[in-house]
């Protein structure tokens, strides 16, 4: 690995992934996921479990209340879930109907695993680790403690630039829609600090779940809805997509896949759910490490993957991390199947099998020298990400800039005793990545919608950010071929989603904006052509007298090529 830091010393200087010390994420909890045989029709109740189809369920319910044990519908009403199940021959997630949750013996699970998928009714029960965030710590802390106005930290989002350094959000920002609007987030994991003073304008709260109380959690979700949503304005950072809607949906209580059912429940075709999360995979038998060695991916397990397939099935587009486990996804180790799994359960890894319809994100290098930093050539893999045929995108998986803190203290860019005020510099993982890639994402829907044609489906969102972007690139030992995918290019996507022919016209009036607003955009000549504003960023010295010029002149004829609002071509004759 070229991560050039040096370690930090002391208690917590490590994090996880391979790179790191290790800490661990308090309050993850396992889950005892059951799937019913479907010819039971198992319709549970608060009191007992009963057989739509007249099977003998004693054995099942005297279990149950001797254990003091509960199953729950893991995806709500068993008759609802049918009713809404798509019709033959259509292609939809696994019938979520046959999914349930047991709730208590939570010490005891591989236990009761093994006892209840024995009992009649049932097809068979497993226990899947607890989900953790998938981000990695950097090293070097840098706390600055009780700053009394919070500066404005947007100079150090470098992915919010023009490619292949960042998505180009500040060109998605100056076209109908690019912020975001009309787009809705929804954040998938444990926890986050809904105060914080730049996340205020456009926080929808917690829409399912009950928010763990662990810092380090609330710290990693406040950072990832900042790199997403993050206030415009002169102090702290910008979002990506200033003008998307985000909220939260905590698995607390409920589980992961039943979190990611509800949220997509909340939502609508174009909208996002984001899923900051991974566990332990069957590479070192499903352990929990607090190096993440071998986690993986959630949709690996057939309740999450069929709450992906649902919400796909929606028209919702569902962004996934990768995982930190350090996993080609393409090993052979997850084309077998856990003796405990479904029959019908198929590797979702492998591109052959059904897919969940979730875009898979990795973890790439920002540039080199980002915060004095080196992590190895712009957009390689990172040694601590997964890869693989799978892997649709990639985003910072180091140095990333938002709201929050270092894991499980104050903020390492800014600090103090008021964590409504906290930045980091250092958010990194899969976790860093995925937030990255939503937020392009949501930017090309705002867009689309705007101009009033259908956001884009699950499969073409895939298709686009496969087909653009800026591309991955190798490093010492870990090679292109090691696929997490490109960087994506809001721009480049634009012209691939919204081919503009090039128009043309004589300017009528102009602006020359040597001091642009927001000041992180380029500077620019503005002409007036066709009915609109066009913008020409960076124009030459030679190009703003020439245009002065000819307006000076009383006679101007300045003729512009333009491609939606920007212009490509620019001949002045008087």
């Amino acid at each position: 690995m070229s991560d050039q830091v040096q370690p930090a010393q002391g208690p917590g200087a490590g994090g996880p992934g391979p790179d790191g010390a290790g800490f661990t994420y308090r309050g993850a909890e396992q889950e005892l996921i059951v799937v019913a045989s479907p010819g039971a029709q198992l319709r549970a109740r608060a009191e007992d479990v009963r057989s739509a189809a007249g099977a003998d369920l004693s054995a099942l319910n005297m279990f149950l209340s001797d254990e003091q044990l509960q199953l729950q519908p893991l995806f709500g009403s068993e008759e609802r879930l049918q009713q809404a199940s798509p019709a033959p021959g259509e292609q939809g997630p696994p019938d979520l109907a046959l999914f349930y949750r047991v709730r208590g013996g939570e010490s005891r699970a591989q236990e009761l695993r093994a006892r209840i998928a024995a009992l009649p009714g049932i097809d068979t029960a497993y226990v899947k680790p607890g989900a953790v965030p998938a981000t990695v710590a950097d090293d070097n802390r840098r706390l600055k403690e009780g700053a009394p106005v919070t500066p404005d930290f947007s100079g150090r989002q470098g992915y919010l630039r023009p490619a292949p350094e960042g998505v180009d959000a500040h060109w998605a920002w100056h076209r109908p829609g690019g912020a975001g609007r009309g787009v809705t987030v929804v954040d998938v994991e444990g926890a986050w600090q809904l105060g914080h003073e730049d996340l205020a304008a456009k926080l929808a709260g917690i829409v399912v779940g009950t928010p763990l109380t662990d810092l380090a959690w609330r710290n990693h979700g406040t950072a990832v809805i900042g790199v997403i949503g993050g206030d415009m304005g002169e102090y702290g950072v910008n979002g990506i997509v200033p003008e998307a809607v985000t909220a939260a949906a905590s698995f607390q209580g409920i589980g992961t896949a039943a979190a990611i059912h509800a949220a997509a429940d909340r939502l609508g075709p174009g909208d996002v759910v984001l899923v900051e999360l991974h566990r332990p995979g069957p590479r070192f038998e499903y352990a929990e490490r607090d190096d993440q060695r071998g986690y993986i991916a959630l949709e690996w397990w057939p309740d999450d993957f069929a709450a992906i397939r649902y919400a796909a099935a929606r028209g919702i587009l569902v962004v996934e991390a990768a995982g930190n486990g350090a996993e080609s996804l393409d090993d052979a180790v997850y084309e077998r199947r856990p003796d405990e799994f479904p029959e019908w359960w198929r590797n979702p890894f492998n591109p052959s099998n059904q897919s969940s319809g979730a875009v898979l994100v990795g973890a790439g290098a920002p540039p080199p020298g980002t915060h004095g930093r080196d992590h190895g050539p712009d957009r390689s893999r990172l040694a601590f990400s997964n890869y693989g045929a799978r892997l649709d995108a990639q985003g910072w998986g180091r140095e990333v800039t938002t709201t929050g803190g270092f894991w499980d203290r104050p903020g390492d860019l800014q600090g103090g005793p008021e964590e409504i005020a906290w930045y980091t510099d250092t958010f990194s993982g899969t976790s860093s990545a995925s937030p990255v890639v939503v937020g392009a994402l949501a930017a090309l829907q705002g867009m689309l919608m705007t101009a009033g044609q259908p956001p884009m489906s699950p499969e073409r969102a895939r298709e686009v950010l496969r087909a653009t972007g800026s591309p991955q690139q190798d490093a010492p030992g870990r090679p292109a071929s090691q696929r997490i995918g490109n960087r994506p290019d809001i721009k480049a996507a634009v012209t691939h989603l919204l081919p503009q022919s090039v128009g043309s016209g004589r300017a009528e009036r102009y602006w020359d904006e040597l001091v642009p607003y927001p000041r992180e955009l380029p500077p620019r000549l503005r002409l007036f052509v066709a009915g609109a504003w066009r913008n020409l960023d960076h124009p030459s010295p030679e190009v703003r007298q020439a245009v002065h010029s000819a307006f000076a002149g009383g006679r101007p004829d300045v003729r512009v090529w333009f491609s939606d609002d920007e212009i490509v071509g620019l001949v002045v004759t008087g």
